[in-house]
């Protein structure tokens, strides 16, 4: 079975410009995949070649098996921009009948309420855009990028200027999509939310992929904490491996063990070291 999407030796240069330089990239389905990077870095040049808005320089992408930007790449996925906007005097329900003929959806009033309900906007079917908070519309959004039952979904900022809760409930719907089987490249400035929802993440700097994986597999270690009866003990340099025998080496000392923590560079950590200078 194909990938959800994949990038092969992407690249694209405006003018003088290049935005991508090589880049390789792969979303399996039904993974969840953090796209990181600075303003410049090449994030929304890889977006736009994957929905067919923009042709590579060089290189290839395929959306679940087919061109980019093909007919039959199109109908596989769903797409929502960081900035979209819908009609204030729409209602939902109006909103995705709209993105239905667009996408020519033949799922009528059955698939607009299956979405509603997949993202908590059933009982908001008939509410107008301008009366919902921010956390609806960016639900709402999320619904007409499922339009059609796409596998794989490009997510722009999707908790852009949520509150703690609203965050809360787009990982928990992020979540629901995976179980379905579907993929997602998020595009996210929030490395907090990445860390919790993604499966892998790829960090872009300067058109590059400076590194990619698992947060736990990109993480150093930064020592282990033991707290005993005198306090809390710090063994420097030492990681997850260690931290067994240091607790029978303790307590073969006669101490006390009350807790164990093993540091670890946190995403924001890896970020910064991925893309240095380029950060700010």
């Amino acid at each position: 079975m194909s990938a959800a999407f994949t990038a092969r030796g992407l690249v694209k240069r405006y003018g003088a410009v290049t935005a991508l330089d090589g880049v390789d990239l792969d979303v399996e389905e039904g993974e969840l995949v953090g796209l990181l990077g600075p303003n410049g870095a090449g994030k929304s040049t890889l977006v736009k070649i994957g929905c067919g808005l923009v042709r590579a320089t060089a290189g290839e992408a395929a959306v679940c098996g087919s061109r980019a930007g093909s007919a039959q790449a199109r109908a596989a996925m769903g797409y929502l921009a960081e900035l979209f906007r819908f009609p204030g005097w729409s209602s939902a329900d109006e909103v995705l009948l709209l993105h239905q003929r667009l996408a020519r959806s033949s799922g009528g009033p059955g698939e607009r309420g299956e979405l509603l309900e997949l993202v908590g906007l059933a009982d908001a079917h008939a509410r107008r855009v301008e009366d919902m908070s921010k956390g609806m519309q960016q639900r709402l959004g999320i619904a007409q990028a499922l339009v059609g039952s796409p596998r794989f979904l490009f997510l722009d900022e999707p908790t852009s200027a949520l509150d703690p809760g609203g965050r809360r409930t787009v990982r928990r719907l992020l979540e629901e999509l995976r179980s379905r089987g579907i993929a997602v490249l998020l595009n996210s400035h929030l490395l907090s939310e990445i860390e919790l929802v993604c499966d892998r993440v790829a960090i872009l700097s300067r058109g590059r992929i400076v590194a990619e994986g698992r947060p736990s597999e990109l993480a150093r270690p930064r020592g282990v904490e033991v707290d005993v009866d005198g306090g809390t003990r710090v063994f420097t340099g030492a990681g997850r491996a260690d931290a067994p025998r240091l607790v029978a080496d303790l307590v073969a000392a006669g101490e006390h063990v009350y807790g164990v923590r093993v540091l670890e560079s946190t995403l924001e950590e890896i970020y910064l070291e991925a893309v240095g200078e380029d950060a700010g």
